[in-house]
């Protein structure tokens, strides 16, 4: 056979062998497309992410604590306790208050609430998320002992560190940063002035926005304040919880000890701003700003996160605080010492948390309840 016999076979063993890749990629490229038709048709954008619930899938009330005493009480007082242990955390399974529910202790700061919560959800059913725990004060007007639930939370230690009291200005207008991903807060359409130090200049620390990537909104949201879900918050208004104002430690001896009991009679405040972030606030200053800027009640170092983890999850929340001191006090305060030498923190936070529950457990066997 000639050369160019050879090449003419070889060109045509070649040109079929072309057509059969085109052939499969066309068959792959449509099978893709169909697939990917098909899942969209499936799941709507609007709808939730399916749970993956990696270990156990009963349908379950996840309640993450911050608090390693409040986790105890709670896990206590639990029916049918089981306990998983999963990346290190331990969570608890089991019925409180009539409700399935699922505990885990977070750890103190953000990113450890995040992962935490995060987890949570991937291992177990989630239906609506509870956190729970102690908070320092903000709001003056509040006392060691009080409960707190506020109706949002807020992350105002996000921020763009600016050189100046200007608004910043990277992408041409002022307080335009979207070229950088990023945008500036608004709380209540209003911008935020920067903090300023007592006897220094303005900071330059301006507060942002934090960007929430969710099923329903897979391009993404810039969120300021993470709103808890309206019909949890209209069930705790309805809590008359009993706060005790003296811990379990001071009746140890059979009589009360003064010295750890708080002055006041602590009490539940429903609504506001609570604010978390990533340092521990002991600066007067700094919380007199919050205060004034955004009417903040509490501070912490946890409920934000979860909070964010909730909205990127579509999972309603909630969260409990109970005031331990008013962050950064200039004055010392019996109180203080009194409520975490009692008992009377972790007491009065589980306290609340356990009348949500019972609540919530009468709400859903009402009529008209949803499945």
């Amino acid at each position: 056979m000639s050369i160019d016999g050879v090449r003419a076979i070889a060109g045509a063993a070649s040109g079929r062998a072309r057509l059969q890749r085109r052939g499969t990629l066309a068959i792959a490229s449509l099978v893709v497309v169909s697939f990917a038709s098909a899942a969209a048709h499936a799941a709507p954008s609007s709808q939730r992410a399916a749970p993956r619930c990696l270990s156990e899938c009963t349908p379950r009330i996840g309640i993450v604590s911050a608090f390693g005493a409040e986790a105890e009480i709670l896990i206590a007082e639990t029916r049918a306790p089981r306990s998983w242990s999963i990346g290190g955390n331990r969570f608890t399974t089991g019925v409180l208050r009539g409700n399935p529910v699922v505990i885990v202790l977070s750890g103190v700061s953000m990113v450890n609430a995040a992962m935490t919560t995060q987890r949570l959800l991937d291992h177990f059913r989630i239906e609506r998320l509870v956190m729970s725990g102690i908070a320092g004060g903000i709001d003056p007007s509040r006392h060691v002992g009080d409960v707190l639930v506020p109706e949002s939370w807020t992350m105002p230690m996000e921020v763009y560190w600016s050189h100046d009291a200007a608004p910043p200005a990277p992408c041409g207008a002022a307080g335009e940063l979207q070229c950088l991903g990023l945008a500036l807060a608004r709380p209540e359409g209003r911008a935020v002035a920067p903090y300023v130090a007592p006897g220094a200049s303005a900071s330059g620390l301006f507060m942002r926005e934090n960007r929430v990537v969710s099923a329903s909104r897979p391009e993404g949201e810039f969120v300021f304040d993470y709103r808890v879900d309206p019909e949890m918050l209209a069930v705790a208004r309805t809590l008359a919880p009993t706060l005790a104002r003296c811990g379990p430690k001071a009746n140890a001896e059979g009589t009360v000890d003064p010295k750890l009991c708080v002055g006041g009679q602590p009490t539940l405040v429903v609504g506001g701003r609570g604010v978390s972030g990533t340092a521990f606030l002991a600066d007067p200053a700094y919380r007199r700003y919050l205060f004034e800027q955004l009417g903040a009640q509490s501070v912490d170092m946890e409920t934000a996160a979860v909070a964010h983890v909730a909205r990127a999850n579509g999972v309603p929340f909630i969260g409990f605080r109970s005031l331990s001191d008013l962050a950064g006090a200039e004055t010392f305060n019996a109180d203080v010492g009194a409520l975490f030498a009692s008992g009377l923190a972790e007491r009065n936070a589980s306290a609340l948390t356990l009348a949500f529950l019972a609540a919530w457990a009468e709400h859903e066997r009402r009529p008209g309840a949803r499945p």
